[in-house]
């Protein structure tokens, strides 16, 4: 059998504060039923003033960890967009935080498809030995970054962060990541984009510059194209067709985007999982969010065969297959 990396243990975790549609409503036009209609989010979690990444990421990759019944790890990946500092990476603070030593831990920037790119990231490390056992982490404090009068992205994006241990297996394991698809089109970077910050224009007048702007439309359709394609590459790597998925869990965007998703590839809608009623869109974090909110609620169970798929900025997006483990109830 392959070296294969198989997820032993998964923990997730979300700020306290929630902001309702209605708050949202109270200071700016727009409307519950608005925003409920064109994106299905009710609610969003909002990190308080002084809370960063690190401090979600730390939670999430603690509650993974026991999960899996593990204190130690050879590596640790952090998927974000959101890092503490533009200098130094996130990853290693959270390391250190968790009290891993001196392990690789580092940083991969991939928005929205963060979290499948650091999973085959940390998949590779341990399909080479690098690793037997690797933290993998998608964590935002993502309305940092968002302009909270702008009607077009508050009310869509929350904060949160979730995780998963990896570890060294065998293909035939319930767990094991098979099939995996990757891409990215820098043609489309201005679809998803924070215009000010970074080495092309460090600093601007425009204080908007320093904030998130998203092209919805162009975004919506680029998605479900995207995010459809990629899954059935990893689904024909791994010997699947939709049929045989019992789980559909899509980067957590838009409802509108998961059912297209889902009807692209001719799945039944209810196979679709879905919370960012709850949540809003949480960037790198919604997938392993997800996970462990259908876990946690007994509907992903053992043995299930569950499709992930993602479409972020890049743009870029990707899809992992797995069947689902037998893991421990938190």
């Amino acid at each position: 059998m392959n070296r294969a990396a198989v997820l032993t243990g998964l923990g997730s975790t979300v700020p306290d504060r929630v902001v309702t549609n209605e708050m949202l409503a109270a200071r700016m036009d727009t409307s519950d039923q608005w925003i409920t209609s064109r994106t299905g989010i009710r609610e969003r979690r909002v990190v308080e003033p002084g809370t960063a990444t690190s401090d979600l990421a730390t939670e999430a990759g603690r509650r993974a960890l026991k999960s899996a019944g593990v204190d130690s790890v050879d590596a640790l990946v952090l998927a974000t967009t959101t890092p503490d500092h533009p200098c130094p990476a996130t990853g290693p603070t959270v390391a250190d935080r968790l009290g891993l030593g001196t392990v690789p831990a580092y940083d991969v920037a991939a928005v929205c498809s963060g979290f499948l790119y650091a999973l085959a990231t940390a998949a590779g490390l341990i399909a080479l030995g690098t690793a037997d056992r690797v933290l993998v982490i998608g964590a935002e404090a993502f309305t940092t970054i968002i302009d909270p009068d702008d009607r077009t992205t508050a009310p869509i994006f929350g904060d949160g962060a979730g995780a998963v241990v990896l570890e060294a297996g065998d293909e035939s394991q319930r767990g094991a990541l098979l099939g995996f698809d990757l891409g990215s089109d820098g043609a489309l970077a201005d679809l998803i984009i924070v215009p000010a910050g970074g080495s092309r224009r460090k600093t601007s007048a425009d204080a908007g510059d320093h904030f998130m702007k998203m092209q919805g439309k162009t975004v919506f359709t680029n998605a479900v194209r995207r995010m459809a394609s990629s899954s059935r590459s990893a689904l024909a790597r791994t010997g699947w067709g939709p049929g045989d998925v019992d789980w559909l869990v899509g980067h957590q965007a838009n409802v509108r985007i998961l059912r297209a998703v889902a009807d692209e590839l001719g799945l039944p809608e209810e196979r679709a999982f879905v919370n960012l009623a709850k949540y809003g869109n949480t960037a790198a974090a919604s997938i392993p969010l997800a996970l462990d909110d259908a876990a946690s609620a007994g509907l992903i169970t053992a043995g299930d065969r569950v499709l992930l798929t993602a479409f972020g900025g890049g743009a870029s997006w990707g899809a992992v297959t797995l069947e689902w483990p037998d893991l421990p109830r938190n």
